[in-house]
């Protein structure tokens, strides 16, 4: 009898920490969204019509662009979706996930481009870098599409079943990460 409740007492426990981790997670997660609009104004805090900053860390010249309020407040545009994509893409469970790839490769040749100043224009000519990503990802996704309205069409599950059955379990970062690298 001390065994059961023994165990009974372990699984719970298993189950609390497991649970409190989650809601910690989450509340983490969900503040960092929640700052986000925050996050975009942090370019005010850049000096403006200056083209040289000095700081602790680093020092950063801008040969291209007017000043440094300009490269702050265009990176803060791109960084924040960034970062709102890669959210998403380690958060979501559907099965479609690995689209979020793609505007998450726009994002971050946007982001090089504008660091890299020889460059004229920040938004041009991407498309021909994202259409080898493209190109893997969409033909993906379509086959897992046709492979779910297949067995809809052939067995009898409801839709929810089989998005159910090609859901991702929850796991931790480095195990995800672990499946792309």
């Amino acid at each position: 009898m001390a065994n059961k409740r023994q165990t009974s007492k372990n699984g719970k426990l298993k189950y609390l920490l497991t649970d409190s981790r989650s809601i910690i997670t989450g509340s983490i997660i969900a503040t960092f969204i929640a700052a986000t609009p925050y996050l975009f104004y942090l370019y005010e805090s850049v000096p403006e019509n200056v083209k040289v900053w000095h700081t602790f860390l680093f020092t950063y010249e801008s040969t291209f662009y007017g000043g440094l309020d300009i490269v702050a407040w265009t990176l803060t545009g791109k960084l924040v979706p960034l970062l709102l994509l890669f959210i998403w893409f380690f958060t979501c469970r559907h099965w479609w996930y690995h689209v979020l790839i793609v505007p998450i490769a726009m994002y971050s040749f946007q982001i090089f481009t504008i660091l890299n100043d020889d460059i004229n224009y920040v938004d041009s000519n991407q498309i021909l870098y994202l259409m080898p990503i493209m190109a893997i990802i969409i033909p993906s996704i379509y086959l897992i599409r046709a492979r779910i309205f297949h067995s809809l069409n052939t067995v009898d599950k409801s839709l929810q079943d089989l998005e159910d059955e090609f859901k991702i379990s929850p796991r931790g970062f480095k195990d995800r990460m672990k499946d792309y690298f």
